[in-house]
């Protein structure tokens, strides 16, 4: 690739490699161009394992980079020095999965990973050299049909290191970087390549040949390194881990573990580990009622390594998407978010919400630590990679207590097979861990229908916009919903997504609630006359029967949502908001501290567990969990309103006033937050504030809906008692989101004994 000399930067003044590429590399200005745009994406990479590029230019008709000067030896020279110990192994090769993660996640392939292109800096650094420039060197038009592959391979690469897709000139992505670091990873085990004949003869090794286990050719090789390095050099791709990270965190668990072998490759063990499992086949074939039960679980390509009957909880963090564009993030997402959703219909295995394990996508946390942080079992890790109407995804189980790989799974099927997969792998996984599924569950399970791939994308990106809950995003999530249905208009997933919508839009007062809940249960009638089985639309049926005061209903809804997931947390959640409106604290109390079991980092959860206390005028108890879940985030605006209200009741006046006076400003001057701040104004003698607002909000409601059940707390406030109950006759006829809680409500009690009152409560049948 040219000559390297050392060199001072007299401007910065500081050592630097400057690389003269050889003449004719850049024929014309427009490969010149090209060179220099591919430089400056690569000169963006920063990390501690990736040599720097500095600058590239051209002087007298010599064109050159400027790099990080790396100090120290290549590990070429390091190899030829002294064998390696497996423990410098491991370390060396976790930096180097480390660098090649880092420039994968920025979409830069290395094309050439080999010994001399990794420097060792006397500290023990690994460095990673000439990334990308493999693709720099490839002239703008490379026509290798007619040339030789001796001629072709100095513009794509070094053929010892070349995973077969690229000796056999296919499209490449980060699993040939894998397959090269495995072929470092073999040379430095053993001390030579695993592909090593002469000439050209190496392209037919790659090609057909497997390559004998390192521990075989040294037997200071444990059986882990021997698994890693065996699973980079899968010829399939599919085979191989499919990211860089993969690799990584099975390198930083052999460092930790020792001799704890991970998911292991589909190649040739060496004769111990051979023995091994001659020796267990044996003792299976002892229980045939075992192995039957194993070759039942077995789908697709499956690896059980050990069984665990300890597991009970577990939570699957964010995928990785593979497919190499970001474009797909949103169908990754909905993958992550359905696949929680199917392991949370085994009800003797809680799955933590999704809301909870987003906080660790793309975190590099250790996943006992993790699983500590939400009080889980185990974890899964996987990948989705998507290729036109083809979905593979993979996934692995791993113990939390002792970071072992329990069970590995890979899956491809159709985009309209969708559903069977994550089917698949929920069976898969709770066999794995030894979980009886019952009759009904493998029913379930069993029962996943076919869905319109073009309708099940936009269902995907609709609730990608959901989840972000603004105004915006929910009307951009309607419309994707909407479409889904236009392409398939007997998909169910889409009716119940369209219904949590509408929900939520009346939920945060972004429509009439009475429009909004109408077309809400119109969707979840849909939707479940469809499939009776889909756990969201029981649970908005029972959030829309609740607003509607149809108590008996909004039970068994509750109920069934619940029967059908255990695991789904809002369920609990607004079957707990349902039990404290009618009274039923302890009942409340309790489920909502089991959703705040299965979403431990959720705002919004978090803020619930303190409404049956508030509710209940347990004021203090009440504080204290809104105090908690500041402490999560200070700026989660509902902790605000409650909050202020506790401070109220408490007779904190000065304190209650500050927290909506902050309120009304985080919100931007929203309707309820000023609301919040005129019935506090009010409470606390400051009528004058208090009427201002009020004047404020009726002049706004011809504009925008305004809640009237915030208008009438104001007015009791304001000790206008006539005035408060009018205004909750119109929120009971427009069906406000909180005229639920007229029966609870703590803000109420001032006209509480009012005639009016008392049958208002009767039209509402609050059940005994």
């Amino acid at each position: 690739m040219g000559e390297v000399y050392r060199a001072h930067d007299e401007h910065l003044d500081r050592e630097v490699a400057i690389k003269v590429l050889p003449p004719g590399t850049l024929g014309d200005e427009s490969a010149r161009k090209r060179f220099r745009k591919e430089a400056l994406a690569l000169s963006k990479l920063n990390h501690p394992n990736i040599a720097t590029i500095h600058d590239f230019d051209t002087q007298q008709g010599v064109d050159l980079l400027v790099m990080e000067y790396i100090p120290g030896i290549t590990l070429n020279e390091k190899l030829a020095a002294q064998p390696l110990t497996e423990k410098e192994i491991i370390a060396l090769g976790t930096q180097l999965a480390d660098g090649l993660a880092a420039a994968h996640d920025q979409g830069i392939l290395h094309r050439d990973i080999k010994p001399s292109n990794l420097r060792m800096t006397p500290d023990g650094r690994l460095k990673i050299l000439d990334f990308g420039i493999a693709k720099l060197m490839m002239p703008v038009s490379s026509e290798c049909a007619t040339a030789s592959l001796a001629e072709c391979m100095r513009f794509v690469g070094t053929l010892p290191y070349m995973a077969p897709e690229q000796v056999r000139e296919e499209g490449l992505d980060a699993r040939a970087d894998v397959w090269a670091a495995g072929v470092v990873l073999y040379e430095m085990a053993t001390g030579h390549a695993p592909f090593c004949a002469p000439g050209l003869q190496v392209a037919d090794q790659i090609l057909h040949h497997a390559p004998a286990a390192p521990g075989s050719l040294n037997p200071k090789i444990s059986p882990t390194v021997d698994a890693i390095v065996l699973k980079c050099l899968q010829k399939e791709v599919d085979g191989r881990y499919q990211s860089a990270r993969e690799l990584l965190l099975d390198l930083q668990r052999a460092q930790t573990t020792g001799n704890e072998s991970p998911a292991q490759p589909q190649g040739k063990l060496r004769t111990r580990w051979f023995s091994w499992l001659i020796a267990a086949v044996t003792l299976l074939l002892i229980v045939g009622a075992v192995i039957a039960f194993y070759l039942t679980g077995m789908r697709d390509r499956t690896t059980v390594l050990t069984q665990s009957h300890h597991i009970r909880s577990l939570a699957v963090l964010p995928l990785e998407n593979l497919s190499g564009d970001p474009g797909q993030d949103y169908f990754v997402d909905g993958m992550h978010e359905e696949l929680i959703a199917t392991l949370g219909m085994v009800r003797s295995l809680t799955v933590i919400s999704r809301t909870s394990v987003m906080q660790y996508k793309q975190t590099r946390q250790p996943l006992p630590k993790i699983a500590e942080e939400l009080g889980v079992d185990a974890v899964i890790e996987g990948s989705v990679r998507r290729a036109n109407d083809q979905v593979r995804v993979t996934v692995e189980l791993i113990d939390a207590a002792t970071d072992r790989n329990l069970w590995t799974g890979s899956y491809q099927r159709e985009v309209r097979d969708i559903l069977a997969l994550q089917d698949d792998v929920a069976k898969s996984v709770a066999r794995g861990i030894s979980l009886a599924l019952t009759p009904e569950e493998e029913t379930r399970l069993g029962k996943a229908y076919r869905v319109n791939a073009e309708a099940h994308d936009a269902y995907l990106k609709a609730r990608n916009y959901w989840n972000r809950r603004t105004a915006t995003d929910l009307e951009e999530a309607r419309a994707f919903f909407q479409q889904a249905l236009e392409i398939d208009p007997n998909y169910a997933l889409g009716y119940a997504g369209l219904a949590d919508t509408y929900f939520v839009a009346a939920a945060r007062d972004f429509m009439p609630p009475q429009e909004a809940y109408r077309e809400a249960e119109v969707a979840a009638r849909q939707a479940l006359q469809l499939d009776d089985l889909l756990v969201e639309a029981h649970a908005t049926m029972g959030a829309v029967s609740a607003s509607r005061q149809d108590w008996p209903n909004a039970e068994r809804e509750y109920k069934r949502a619940i029967e059908l997931n255990p695991s789904y947390a809002t369920a609990h959640h607004r079957y707990a908001v349902y039990l404290a409106a009618i009274g039923r604290f302890n009942e409340a109390q309790a489920e909502i501290t089991r959703a705040g079991e299965l979403d431990p980092f959720s705002l919004i959860i978090s803020e619930a567990v303190g409404w049956p206390s508030y509710l209940s005028r347990q004021y203090d108890q009440a504080i204290e969990q809104y105090q908690k879940t500041l402490q999560m985030d200070e700026n989660f605006l509902p902790t605000y309103h409650d909050l202020g209200r506790a401070y109220l009741h408490k007779g904190m006046f000065k304190e209650a006033i500050s927290v909506h006076l902050k309120l009304d400003r985080l919100s931007g001057g929203h309707p309820t937050a000023r609301a919040e701040l005129a019935h506090t104004f009010a409470v606390a003698g400051k009528k004058n504030a208090a009427l201002n607002i009020l004047n404020e909000l009726r002049q706004l409601s011809r504009l925008r809906y305004v809640s009237r059940y915030d208008i009438a707390r104001i007015y009791v406030g304001l000790g206008q008692k006539d005035q408060a109950l009018a205004s909750l006759d119109a929120a009971y006829r427009e069906q406000n989101r909180s005229i639920i809680d007229l029966k609870v409500d703590p803000d109420l009690d001032p006209v509480r004994s009012e005639p009016r009152f008392q049958e208002l409560i009767r039209r509402m049948k609050f059940p005994n």
